[in-house]
């Protein structure tokens, strides 16, 4: 049978900071982010199956997306722990915001790279993660396959 892609999108809106970078994003700011998550497999092919001639549903893949990026990164301010804006990712913390710091340098590339590890893990066996694309803006993505892994 054959193998088809499925692809759904999510939007999410997140801030950063990128520390030690020589432009304007090294001040905190934000960006209105889709997510382009494409996976691949062969339809089921069981008429009895309550899911027959679907990949994987829609709503599954969505709940995976939802639980492990959407519902953690919207409306939150990401730093990377190991630079000194750890101090301001605490005062942000203790005046009730949403922060996340994540080990590496929160940039659309990196992002995206942690968003697969994310993803991967809760799919079902016979589903693989396809690619990635992560829009930061209307005129720049970083794009993550795993045929390049």
């Amino acid at each position: 049978m054959s193998k088809i892609r499925i692809t759904k999108e999510f939007r999410f809106e997140t801030g950063h900071a990128l520390y030690g970078y020589d432009g304007k994003c090294k001040n905190v700011h934000g960006h209105s982010y889709k997510l382009s998550v494409t996976v691949i497999g062969t339809p089921i092919s069981d008429t009895n199956h309550v899911k027959y001639g679907m990949v994987i549903d829609f709503g599954d893949l969505k709940k995976i997306v939802k639980d492990e990026i959407v519902e953690l990164f919207d409306h939150a301010t990401v730093f990377n722990k190991n630079t000194p804006h750890i101090e301001l990712a605490k005062e942000l913390q203790d005046r009730g915001h949403h922060v996340i710091l994540v080990d590496y340098q929160p940039t659309s590339e990196q992002m995206v790279i942690d968003f697969a590890q994310k993803i991967q893990k809760h799919l079902p066996q016979h589903i693989q993660l396809h690619s990635l694309r992560l829009q930061e803006t209307d005129t720049s993505y970083a794009e993550w396959y795993a045929g390049d892994q």
